[in-house]
């Protein structure tokens, strides 16, 4: 079971001057070329042909739902939010390795949580799985299902929003909190989308930056924005409120507010600036409500707050705030490990960082951070370095 001690400690009524943002690991300079990377990319694959392997997969659309695929098909399970950065990643692989495919129905983008679940209870398998928070792979997938992690990105939360809506004009980092629930409030306005926190790791960390926007600048009340938006307690089970809310997927969370189902949403910056438009806009948080602050003043807020959700059994976990770090794994039933790890490396690669970086969507963590450098394949190991401490305790 996933848990995290439950604590639920009195913030400081005063607010904090907000840190600089976070600085993941010095960028080692690369040795290769992007052309040598796609060498590489290209002997992992031989590799691959030569072992011969001949296994199906299960694809899982939904959690309800398998299919099978040739050996040669590239599959993979990622976070809803990646959606708009690993399917060009997924091309380029196939671009650099003969005779491998990655077609759209191999490529599922759903909830971190569903897809731990989907490879746990055996109803998916794929060459990769990718998270949205870095705990989930170790607490959840290993040492049975997984056997490392890797840490690839950072990308803080927002508010996504239509502009368009007068009750909006004016919003700002500061005052977004309650600007939105003012806005809530306005007749006609649509309600905000939340995501399920029990499924999707976005579904806690929004409950988290109203807690933390609360704290940091409702005069230490993390129930100023949580408490219009949810009934329970902080740090215990969160139900939304019909009358401002919509519960929703978070991988339709764009189209959500475009198609005028809901007025605004919370949602990482990678996944928001890859659909701004005029009907779409964001505001950038406080580097500690955003998650996105890994110094001590962050630390110590995060372990001041938590909420729960429910397991794959139904029972209730608590989880408390972290930095918002993505991480991905070649899961150990993976039906062609060669091009999970190929994956891996491109990802990795001065290709992979250029999309990711794209319109500063990611922060790319390099050297990327394992929670087992000596675990990871051989070809990766040059390319990672131990978690960093503070990570490292928040994963326990």
């Amino acid at each position: 079971m996933w848990h995290f001690a439950a604590s639920m400690s009195t913030p400081s009524p005063t607010p904090q001057s907000p840190p600089a943002p976070p600085s993941p690991s010095p960028r080692r300079a690369f040795v290769a070329s992007t052309s040598v990377w796609i060498v590489v990319v290209i002997v992992v694959a031989a590799a691959l042909a030569g072992v011969g392997f001949f296994a199906g997969y299960e694809y899982r659309g939904s959690p309800a739902s398998t299919g099978s695929s040739a050996n040669d098909t590239f599959s993979l399970l990622a976070a809803g939010s990646l959606g708009p950065y690993f399917p060009a990643l997924a091309d380029a692989l196939v671009n650099s390795t003969p005779g491998v495919s990655a077609p759209s129905a191999a490529q599922t983008y759903e909830g971190s949580l569903d897809i731990t679940s989907a490879i746990t209870g055996g109803t998916a398998t794929a060459d990769v799985a990718a998270v949205a928070d870095y705990r989930l792979i170790p607490q959840l997938l290993e040492p049975k299902y997984a056997g490392w992690e890797v840490v690839f990105g950072a990308t803080p939360e927002v508010l996504m929003y239509n502009p368009t809506i007068s009750a909006f004009h004016g919003i700002n980092s500061a005052n977004w909190g309650t600007t939105l629930v003012a806005a809530l409030k306005t007749p006609g306005v649509k309600p905000f989308a939340v995501w399920n926190a029990s499924t999707d790791p976005n579904g806690y960390n929004e409950i988290f930056t109203m807690m933390l926007q609360g704290m940091l600048y409702g005069g230490g009340n993390v129930s100023q924005i949580y408490g219009q938006m949810y009934s329970g307690a902080p740090g215990a089970y969160a139900v939304p409120n019909p009358a401002l809310t919509l519960p929703e997927h978070e991988s339709q969370a764009a189209t959500l507010i475009t198609s005028g189902v809901v007025s605004a949403d919370i949602t990482y910056r990678s996944f928001a600036v890859a659909n701004v438009g005029p009907d779409l806009s964001y505001v950038p948080l406080d580097p500690i409500v955003g998650l996105y602050a890994n110094n001590t003043t962050a630390l110590n807020d995060y372990a001041k707050l938590s909420t729960s959700i429910l397991s794959s059994t139904d029972s209730l976990m608590v989880v408390h705030p972290a930095p918002v770090l993505f991480a991905i794994t070649v899961p150990a039933n993976a039906p062609n490990s060669s091009l999970g790890v190929a994956f891996v490396l491109l990802l990795l690669s001065p290709k992979g960082q250029s999309i990711l970086t794209e319109n500063q969507g990611f922060t790319p963590v390099y050297p990327a951070w394992s929670d087992d450098p000596s675990g990871v394949p051989g070809l990766l190991q040059p390319q990672v370095v131990p978690l960093p401490g503070w990570a490292q305790t928040i994963l326990g």
